[in-house]
């Protein structure tokens, strides 16, 4: 269920205002289109996390937490940067907190930041509905707001450097927010 709302709601997000952020990302030489890559940059982490849930009952509760949180962040990103682009007031360089402009790379706003939490959310509801109410609702949303960020200085740092892809970029984020939800469960 996870999955696919960050399937439905990723792509809502994506056409929405299309046209607007068609010309956004064009003056930025950035690509409009999504193809197998970016699924797997996106969803694959929980694939191999629901893999090993299966294979590893007994760890299982770790595993799904850290699917939500990998979910959560994917969501997050998606979320923030398609609707940010669109309803953003003022846009920052997350490295620099320098006005900068909406659509590069580690550039990020107030509302889209807003968004990417409420996406996080709304995967930690999904998750909590499931497997109930505990502290994973926060772990998740935390993990997965702390990945959209990383998204964002991973982006700044080497994307515009053209020393990491869009798809590493996203697959960094998912890996990030699920080490973070292992290592909260485990620890804390």
């Amino acid at each position: 269920v996870m999955l696919a709302t960050f399937f439905i709601l990723g792509t809502v997000a994506t056409i929405w205002k299309k046209k607007e952020k068609t010309s956004i990302k064009l003056r930025h030489d950035q690509s409009t289109r999504r193809d197998a890559g970016q699924v797997f940059a996106n969803g694959g982490l929980a694939g191999v996390m629901g893999a090993l849930s299966y294979f590893f009952p007994e760890d299982a509760p770790l595993f799904n937490l850290m699917i939500a949180a990998s979910l959560s962040s994917a969501m997050a990103d998606t979320l923030s940067s398609e609707f940010g682009m669109i309803y953003g007031r003022h846009f920052y360089n997350v490295i620099s907190w320098k006005k900068d402009v909406t659509g590069l790379d580690g550039v990020i706003s107030i509302e889209g930041t807003l968004l990417g939490i409420i996406g996080s959310a709304i995967v930690a509801l999904i998750y909590s509905l499931d497997l109930g109410w505990d502290k994973g609702f926060w772990i998740v949303i935390l993990a997965g707001t702390i990945g959209n960020l990383s998204d964002s200085v991973l982006g700044a740092l080497f994307e515009r450097k053209h020393l990491l892809t869009n798809n590493g970029v996203n697959f960094l984020n998912t890996f990030i927010a699920a080490v973070v939800a292992g290592l909260i469960y485990l620890f804390v």
